[in-house]
């Protein structure tokens, strides 16, 4: 008999895409049903996301106001607003397995867009996008130009760039790093405190694309912060994580950067090294979704259970050694976004609990999505619904009336600094919370 709602943990299946069930027409369009019939009549996601509005009205204005009237045709503005933030399948729905109903709605429109690769239905613009360390090394070795070109600012090229690849002229892009961070590693000669209470402890950091070539100031302050505690710190980036395939449907292509990355990782483990994320999309992809695309892959299970967030490491720290000496007061509040991918590792509000050990500090959390998702918030055809989703979130930090915010999603962190011109954020930038511990050592 089954359960109206499941109160035990939930579970997640393996993503069994090479099976030939996974993309067979007839059982994807009847999985899609069977799924829209009970989010039907639950309807409790109403307010997380675009896809959940448009199934509703779409089932409200059928010819019998039920999932039969609905044509197939009509599923895929349903898919294309989803941008598999997860927090539907975290947070919101009573029916995700172990309970009978067996309901994962981000992973079944990931599998309605696999299908859709298969029929080249996707648009080119976001596979080009996705190959994050090919367009790096470019935009690294050309920096400047590419941050002059690429900048809001840049109405002319802007317009350019809009009309030909369809990225809207007025969202503001990463800039590119003038050196990566593994480079800045490899250069850099601060000793490590010998008299912190953590100095038998060592680690690799997983700089992760983003920060190795967009964002290097997080690396930077994870590794002060880190040699501070007396922290052996390394440093690997053998590619990206394949998150950007990931929301393309590629994945066979995250299969291959699964491999080709923790194979490099699983050497420092060997050797005795716990890894470190510095993005919590990428933490979502090592800890969650490898081992569930490679269920079977015993090296893969290693890697994820020797993996954490620089958060929820730093808190480890504190919990069993403590941490070095030195921490003071920051000049102002602080308003902590728990990003959806950091929610999603089910790890608990890790950036809020590293951020008070700061004396005297404000601290607020919002939860809620910033509706960038990748390169959702980026294209032309998106990026309205990304602000759409982002502007109730903005609002709530700009409620909180604190100097800074800070996200552990660098993405979800740009596009709600960028709202500041809607809802006059008050804060000095987007940052990531290790940024912030960085400034109250004074590093």
């Amino acid at each position: 008999m089954s359960k109206e709602g499941g109160t035990e943990a939930p579970i997640r299946h393996p993503i069994n895409f090479e099976h030939p069930d996974f993309l067979d027409p007839k059982k994807l369009d009847d999985e899609m049903r069977r799924v829209f019939d009970i989010c039907h009549g639950c309807r409790r996601c109403f307010n997380l996301c675009d896809s959940f509005p448009k199934l509703f009205d779409m089932i409200d204005e059928s010819e019998n106001e039920d999932v039969e009237s609905l044509k197939s045709e009509q599923f895929e503005p349903i898919v294309d607003a989803c941008t598999l933030c997860d927090m539907c399948f975290m947070t919101k729905c009573p029916y995700v397995p172990p309970h009978d109903f067996d309901l994962d709605f981000p992973h079944l429109m990931l599998r309605y867009r696999t299908a859709q690769k298969k029929l080249n239905k996707l648009s080119i613009v976001p596979t080009l996008l996705a190959q994050t360390d090919r367009n790096a090394k470019i935009g690294v070795a050309l920096s400047s130009l590419i941050n002059w070109a690429s900048n809001i600012k840049n109405t002319f090229f802007r317009k350019i760039l809009e009309i030909i690849a369809g990225i809207d002229m007025r969202v503001k892009l990463p800039v590119y790093n003038s050196e990566t961070f593994t480079s800045y590693f490899k250069k850099n000669k601060d000793p490590i405190n010998s008299d912190a209470p953590s100095k038998d402890r060592k680690v690799v950091i997983y700089s992760t694309c983003f920060v190795n070539f967009n964002k290097k100031d997080t690396g930077v302050a994870a590794l002060k912060v880190l040699k501070k505690n007396g922290v052996e710190v390394q440093e690997a980036y053998p590619g990206c994580c394949g998150m950007p395939f990931l929301e393309q449907a590629d994945l066979s292509k995250v299969v291959e950067q699964a491999k080709k990355v923790s194979k490099d990782l699983l050497e420092w483990v060997d050797k005795g090294y716990e890894v470190i994320t510095l993005t919590a999309s990428c933490g979502l992809m090592l800890k969650f979704e490898w081992p569930l695309l490679l269920p079977n892959d015993e090296s893969i299970k290693k890697l994820s259970k020797n993996t954490s967030d620089i958060d929820e490491y730093i808190v480890d720290i504190a919990k069993n050694e403590g941490l070095a000496e030195g921490l003071k007061e920051i000049d102002g509040g602080v308003t902590v976004h728990n990003a959806c991918h950091a929610r999603a590792q089910n790890m608990g509000i890790k950036s809020r609990d590293m951020l008070k050990f700061i004396p005297n500090i404000k601290i607020d959390v919002v939860e809620r999505c910033a509706g960038h998702g990748g390169t959702f918030g980026v294209m032309k055809e998106t990026h309205e619904l990304a602000v759409k989703v982002g502007t109730p979130t903005a609002r709530q930090i700009k409620n909180k009336n604190n100097k800074y915010m800070a996200s552990d999603c660098p993405l979800a962190g740009k596009h709600l600094k960028q709202l500041e011109t809607d809802t006059n954020i008050s804060n000095d930038e987007a940052l990531h919370p290790i940024e912030l511990m960085a400034k109250s050592y004074r590093l």
